[in-house]
């Protein structure tokens, strides 16, 4: 069984040896599993049963198909707001067709590459909507922690939170017991027995103490959803029309991206974990498939899950099988424990997310973003309000479109575009010396530092060309600190160009190749003349001397190059005390 017969390479070296590695890690991974599956369905507002179909199906999905060898796909806590919402305003049935698009959208992102793209997304954005979501996810179980009564379900968090303040009077003490019995095993196992599941052994302990000592006293899945079936449902396509798809299109976008984020988030954990690397547009790929594959069996949107993907790997997996036997062992046990599962208090599962929910909070990365007062803690604390108090499409869209405008401001504060001379001492073309009676008429030089592009276009011709209104004969733009040109920025230099051509001569020295490839795209390279074009600024300045007329430095007291002392000679100005200017190579 080596690796010959995988055309995958991820499975490059595979062993019997391998496989034994991989059976204990997908069974140890596949119990972890199991009580998240069900929270994390019940939290987004339908039966525990979807969860775990989802746990099965995209799980051994995302495996065989994704990117990275160590992937561990499943419903996960990310996606319990959007999910509630679109359960909450859509209904159940148009919950699988927006997680059927967003298959789709997550396949299409993957075939036109835009992988790397998403990891551009700004680290407030992620941050701030992942701690609004752990805040969602925490509050969403205080009722089944306490055994409230009589609450309805709320999309809105101040609707949520006033509601069970309004019925904090039902509290129930049985559920209040379980759930700190619950609580206070996961916590212990996790500090004292790491390798030990604390979910499930919390699960199952105060399953076992409220069923023995109060039974009867507290809801469980059971009471709540019925009994879960022991096996999976039969293969059913959603009702798909283009209204229900024009309606969804906006939700089914967030799951792509939301689950696009956390895939290759993890996946980027589990590369450092074991120095490995993904494929992060097969893995986008892969997670589309599994979207595309679940609801058709009644499962929820599911993505790679960090935690999850980190046990795998310290369980000793080496290859993806580990994900299709954690998917398996799932299986098998909602076939062989299903009916026991109906008798967990609902109280019991309330801790088992509130543990998620604390764990995915980032609040130390959270409060070290907000501490630095930039443009950056805008962005986190909008974002995150906005995840908590609106939605996350609207937290995503705000969040993505302040971060874009905040950068493009950045980018305009370190934007230079000043009027420069060469100077003796430093052999540099600087900015500061160049002063009133200091500034060759003729020859005018502009250092250009920052990308050039529709932030700051207009106001690098304005600047311009409101400072050559003299009309000198020589336009020099230094722009070796100048990455990147969009087309806006080209339609303001070809306006310069075309503008100062008229009574001179433009020359562009140290020129990017980015700059220069969308130069010659546009024409404006043909039109500026390649022999225009230099590589060194020294060079350019030897060609705009050679071009200014001599007879108009006769009289001239500025003395900005060396070789205005011989020009002006005939005036009998003596460049006394002045600086005299050298032509540089730079």
């Amino acid at each position: 069984m080596k690796g010959k017969f995988f055309p995958d390479e991820r499975f490059r070296g595979y062993s019997w040896k391998g496989l034994q590695k991989d059976l204990i890690s997908g069974i140890i991974v596949g119990i972890i599993a199991i009580p998240l599956g069900m929270a994390f369905a019940i939290a987004s507002g339908v039966k525990p049963e979807y969860g775990i179909y989802t746990t099965i199906i995209a799980g051994i999905f995302i495996s065989l198909f994704g990117g990275s060898k160590f992937q561990i796909g499943g419903p996960t806590g990310a996606f319990i707001p959007i999910l509630f919402g679109i359960v909450m305003s859509y209904g159940y049935e148009n919950l699988l067709v927006a997680g059927f698009m967003a298959g789709i959208i997550l396949v299409l992102m993957g075939v036109f590459k835009l992988g790397s793209l998403i990891k551009y997304i700004p680290r407030p954005v992620t941050i701030g909507f992942t701690t609004g979501i752990a805040i969602t996810i925490f509050t969403g179980q205080i009722t089944n922690f306490l055994g409230l009564t009589g609450v309805e379900n709320k999309e809105s968090f101040i609707s949520k939170m006033a509601e069970i303040f309004r019925h904090l009077y039902t509290i129930n003490m049985y559920s209040v017991i379980t759930a700190v019995i619950c609580l206070v095993i996961i916590l212990v196992t996790t500090k004292l027995l790491p390798k030990v599941p604390g979910s499930l052994l919390g699960l199952i302990v105060s399953t076992v103490i409220a069923a023995s000592f109060f039974p009867g006293e507290v809801a469980t899945i059971g009471s709540a959803y019925g009994e879960i079936p022991n096996s999976l449902p039969k293969l059913s396509f959603p009702d798909i029309d283009l209204a229900t798809m024009k309606n969804l299109i906006g939700p089914a976008f967030v799951i792509a991206l939301l689950g696009g984020i956390e895939s290759l988030l993890s996946a980027v954990v589990a590369d450092g974990m074991t120095n490995s690397r993904h494929n992060s547009n097969k893995e986008l790929i892969g997670q589309g498939i599994a979207n595309i594959v679940t609801p058709l069996f009644g499962g929820i949107p599911a993505t790679g899950a960090i935690a999850r993907t980190a046990t795998n790997i310290k369980s000793g997996a080496v290859s993806p099988i580990s994900g299709v036997i954690h998917g398996i062992a799932v299986l098998l046990v909602l076939m062989i424990f299903a009916p026991f599962a109906s008798h967990i208090p609902l109280a019991s599962l309330a801790p088992v997310l509130m543990i998620v929910a604390w764990n995915m909070s980032e609040r130390h990365v959270f409060s070290y973003i907000l501490i630095t007062r930039t443009s950056d803690s805008v962005v986190l604390v909008v974002t995150f309000l906005l995840t908590v108090f609106v939605d996350l499409t609207t937290a995503v869209e705000v969040g993505l479109l302040l971060a874009v405008l905040l950068f493009t401001k950045r980018m305009i504060d370190v934007q230079v575009i000043a009027k420069a001379l060469p100077n003796v001492t430093s052999k540099k073309v600087e900015t500061q010396i160049v002063q009133e009676g200091h500034d060759c008429p003729q020859i005018t030089i502009y250092n250009v530092e920052g990308p050039l592009f529709f932030g700051v276009a207009q106001n690098f011709q304005q600047t311009i060309l409101a400072s050559i209104k003299h009309k000198p004969k020589v336009l020099l733009l230094r722009m070796s600190r100048v990455p990147f040109i969009d087309v806006t920025g080209e339609s303001h230099l070809s306006s310069i160009v075309r503008d100062f051509s008229k009574h001179g001569t433009v020359l562009i020295s140290g020129l990017n190749s980015q700059p220069k490839e969308i130069l010659k795209k546009t024409g404006l390279y043909d039109i500026i003349g390649e022999e225009h074009f230099y590589e060194h600024t020294g060079d350019a300045l030897k060609d705009a001397l050679a071009r200014i007329e001599q007879t108009k430095c006769i009289g001239c007291s500025h003395f900005a190059f060396r070789e205005c002392s011989a020009y002006s000679q005939d005036s009998g100005i003596v460049p006394e005390k002045k600086q005299v200017f050298t032509v540089v190579s730079h």
